[in-house]
């Protein structure tokens, strides 16, 4: 992990600490640089616990989720983040907007991108994001796309976060991460989230589960918290 770039693009608030917040941190704390691209604060379709309060404001609910979501990453070690703003709910990717990202990906040069998965049963903002990410990211590679200053990247291996409604969203584990030596930092980024507190037990039950699929898959014993994330591409080497 030393010495590695890692960009992580996150459609709302809370969804980089949801779900890859102990990867986020394992990096970190074993040397890589990690940059995180929060998109929106989901103000308009996550943000419901605050939305119940009376005369409450959008401006109110973006300060929120932005303390939230700072104090969350300050938690994980995380000191590149940026919050474009986007509107929520539903989220409309421009070609602004993807030269933008474009941009980004060239900028920071990762050698790894978390963002959504190709499908999210209930939720078409992390569709979109998905889409999003993946066309920026072909962009960055191409010679024809002009950025005066940031050169063409290389391929970076792309990673998609495990959705909430996994069942429904046919998504296909491709990689686990253990996160053992992370899952506290992860449950502590967890608890900044009080606009979505019910989800703090699902994803430290999910951590479990998926623990318990990288300790049989690869039988080590230690694996006791992992997250999983599909592959958006084959891997690729000399040997099995």
């Amino acid at each position: 992990m030393q010495g590695k770039k890692m960009l992580v693009v996150s459609a709302h608030a809370a969804d980089f600490v949801w779900r890859s917040g102990g990867t986020i941190a394992k990096y970190i704390k074993h040397g890589a640089e990690v940059h995180v691209v929060v998109l929106s604060f989901g103000v308009r379709g996550e943000s419901n616990d605050l939305w119940k309060e009376e005369n409450q404001t959008v401006e109110n609910v973006k300060k929120i989720r932005l303390e939230e979501s700072s104090k969350a990453a300050e938690i994980l070690g995380v000191k590149n983040i940026e919050y474009w703003d986007f509107e929520d709910y539903p989220m409309e990717i421009t070609r602004g907007r993807l030269d933008r990202l474009a941009q980004k990906i060239r900028e920071t040069r990762p050698d790894i991108i978390l963002t959504h998965d190709k499908k999210d049963g209930l939720n078409p903002d992390h569709d979109a994001v998905r889409n999003y990410v993946f066309q920026s990211s072909i962009m960055s590679n191409s010679a024809g796309v002009i950025t005066p200053g940031f050169p063409v990247t290389k391929q970076m291996m792309l990673f998609g976060f495990e959705p909430h409604q996994t069942e429904i969203s046919d998504f296909k584990p491709g990689t686990f991460i253990d996160i053992t030596e992370t899952y506290e930092q992860k449950v502590e980024a967890m608890k900044c989230f009080k606009a979505q507190g019910h989800l703090i037990e699902y994803y430290t039950q999910r951590a479990f589960m998926r623990g318990n699929h990288a300790r049989r898959l690869s039988g080590v014993k230690e694996y006791k918290y992992a997250e999983s994330f599909s592959n958006f591409f084959p891997r690729v080497a000399s040997e099995f």
